[in-house]
Formats: structure tokens, C-alpha cells, sequence
């Protein structure tokens, strides 16, 4: 493909984006009043999403591995349906477009930790540079990390359309340092508007997918929408 042709497909998928109406996303909620205490976030939620409670600290959750992954042999595949599929090295992905955030960490264990600082790479500016093709919806994360005994990856689904929310970052700093191992370092993507499980530590892969294919902890019982304000933690099916 010349690079004009890329140029003219990813004028393309930006319109598309612009066009997205992101509230047709998560029907199963729409109408319903979000639940919750505090003040009004930026988002304009309640600051506390209903049956959490927040903390100073920031717990460390995982299947029981934490890989380490020496910079120089880090990398992230992007592919699936995608016009411009490509591997990043650690320093490619530092030469991307970085960002400053301040959002606040939802877990579905019950905790919530308030006014994060992250540093890193929008989740956007990452779809831009693959240019995802029209019937992409869906997204399907893959982990470094293995659940223990097996060769089971962690993996995560989300609709692309969540995906791009501009605070979905796939961060390398946290308070100012790198982010630290056990807590998905040295880079793992964060979700503020959804559960934080749907961010996957160790972030290695991210495939583009027409079809919704489910993620190891929603094939155990978990939501598949995550949504922290309607204490969306579980599936009904």
C-alpha cells in the first residue's frame, strides 16, 4: 500500500470516529441514572461509583504472575483488522505522542483510588497510526502475563468505540515514575470510565476484530460492559 493510499484511509477512519455516536455503546444503560456519591467528576458521575470505597493505597491484583520484561525485548503487536499493522519497539512507542493524565482507578473488588497522574500514549493515537478498517468494533488485549501452571494468556475485550476515549492511555508513568512492575509495568493500558480489569497490564498485543470475542475474565463469569456506576460487575447470563 503507497503511503498516499494510508493517508487518504486514515483521513477516512477519522471521519468515522468523528461520526461515532458513542452512546448507542452500551444499551443495556441507557436511560438509567448513574449511581454513585460525591461530587461530580469531570465526566459529570458521581466521584465514588455505587459499592466502592476509596483508598490511599494502590492494591496489587493479578493471576499470580508479574513477568518482567527488559525494555530492549518489550514490544507491542498491533494487527487484526487493521489498513497498517505494526510491532513497536520500546523506543518507537516513547517517540509516539505523549500525554498527561489525572483520572481515578476503579476496581471491581470494591476500591476506587482518586486523581492518579499517568504519563503515556492515548489509546486514539495508537488506532490512528494502524488505521483500523470499517467493520473493526472490538478490540482484544493480550497480556505478557500467564495464569500460573498453564500457558493461558491474560487477555481483555472492549468495543473499539470505548477504546478511544481520550483519558484511555497506555501509560509507562505513574506519580511522576515509571509504572511499577506489579502494577503492569513497564506499560499496561488504563480504562477510568469502566473497571480496571478491562485495562490489560503488560499489554503486549492489541488485535482489531469485527466480532466481539470474550476476555479470560469475562469467560469466567465477569461483565462484559464493566460500567463501575451501575455496579455492572458480573454477567447476568
Amino acid at each position: 500500500m503507497s503511503s498516499n493510499d494510508l493517508v487518504q484511509r486514515r483521513r477516512k477512519y477519522i471521519q468515522r470516529q468523528i461520526a461515532l455516536d458513542k452512546s448507542a455503546v452500551n444499551v443495556a444503560f441507557a436511560g438509567q441514572r448513574p449511581e454513585g456519591s460525591g461530587p461530580r467528576n469531570r465526566h459529570g458521575m458521581p466521584q465514588l461509583p455505587v459499592g466502592q470505597h476509596a483508598v490511599k493505597n494502590w492494591p496489587v491484583l493479578d493471576l499470580g504472575d508479574q513477568p518482567e520484561i527488559p525494555l530492549d525485548r518489550w514490544q507491542l503487536e498491533i494487527g487484526g483488522l487493521v489498513d497498517n499493522p505494526l510491532t513497536l519497539s520500546w523506543d518507537q512507542f516513547l517517540a509516539l505522542p505523549q500525554t498527561e493524565d489525572v483520572s481515578d482507578f476503579h476496581c471491581v473488588t470494591t476500591w476506587s483510588r482518586f486523581d492518579n497522574h499517568w504519563g503515556g500514549v492515548r489509546f486514539a493515537a495508537i488506532a490512528e497510526l494502524a488505521v483500523p478498517k470499517a467493520e473493526a468494533r472490538f478490540l482484544l488485549c493480550t497480556g505478557y502475563d500467564v495464569m500460573p501452571g498453564s500457558r493461558m494468556p491474560y487477555t481483555v475485550n472492549l468495543p473499539l468505540a470505548r477504546a478511544l476515549d481520550l483519558d484511555v492511555l497506555l501509560v509507562h508513568t505513574w506519580e511522576g515514575q515509571p509504572l511499577p512492575r506489579e502494577h503492569g509495568g513497564p506499560c499496561r493500558m488504563i480504562t477510568p470510565k469502566l473497571y480496571a480489569w478491562k485495562g490489560a497490564k503488560w499489554i503486549r498485543t492489541i488485535e482489531f476484530l469485527a466480532e466481539d470475542t470474550l476476555g479470560f475474565w469475562e469467560v469466567r463469569g465477569y461483565s462484559n460492559s464493566a460500567e463501575p456506576w451501575f455496579n455492572d460487575r458480573y454477567s447476568s447470563a
